[in-house]
């Protein structure tokens, strides 16, 4: 994984980062927390741009999280609430988590998006009660601006520091990543079959 995702980035460059980000944040095949120092480690051998691979990561993931910001805003609601009801087991989320992550966001405004862009596993989740409240979208997209700039030039930053060693990382780091993405589809499968609530309600 590690030599694929590295010999993507260095056929096409700064451009394979940002889709990259991209996808990551739709859907998270390949966290960002494997890209990003890997697109480092590039800059560190001379083949990209730090401020070209900072860019990208960053236009990407930001385009990804206001993909779902668009789709929360334009569903709505109380749209969103039947369709979690109605398929929340496969969507491996309740009305609970909704209410919950909209809850928070409600009390924490434009912080919760500038920090949740900081936080794995809520990066992408923090757009949706971002959308479904309406919040505007020159406010979101300078709160995750901020946090996906700084999240991005930091895991880069990473890769670039860790210079000629990264290759030893890289030696532990590729077996962790195989599992890492054998644990989401694990997990996924898990949360599936363990789901409770919201099929029933809202029809």
């Amino acid at each position: 994984m590690f030599e694929w995702i590295t010999q993507v980035i260095e056929q096409i460059g700064a451009a394979a980062v940002a889709f990259l980000m991209l996808a990551e944040n739709i859907f998270p095949p390949i966290p960002s927390e494997l890209i990003m120092p890997m697109a480092g480690f590039l800059v560190y051998q001379g083949k990209l741009s730090m401020i070209a691979v900072i860019l990208a990561g960053s236009a990407g993931s930001l385009l990804g999280t206001y993909l779902w910001y668009l789709v929360a805003r334009r569903i709505g609601h109380e749209r969103v609430r039947r369709l979690i009801a109605k398929h929340g087991r496969w969507l491996t989320i309740s009305l609970d988590d909704l209410d919950r992550a909209t809850d928070w966001f409600q009390r924490h405004g434009g912080m919760a998006v500038l920090l949740g862009r900081l936080v794995p596993g809520v990066r992408t989740v923090i757009s949706v009660p971002a959308g479904l409240t309406g919040m505007g979208h020159v406010p979101f997209l300078l709160y995750s601006l901020v946090g996906t700039a700084f999240w991005t030039a930091f895991l880069a930053g990473l890769g670039y520091a860790l210079g000629s060693q990264y290759t030893l990382v890289a030696d532990w780091l590729d077996p962790v990543t195989t599992a890492l993405l054998i644990g989401i589809a694990a997990l996924y499968v898990y949360r599936l079959i363990t789901h409770k609530g919201g099929e029933d309600e809202g029809t």
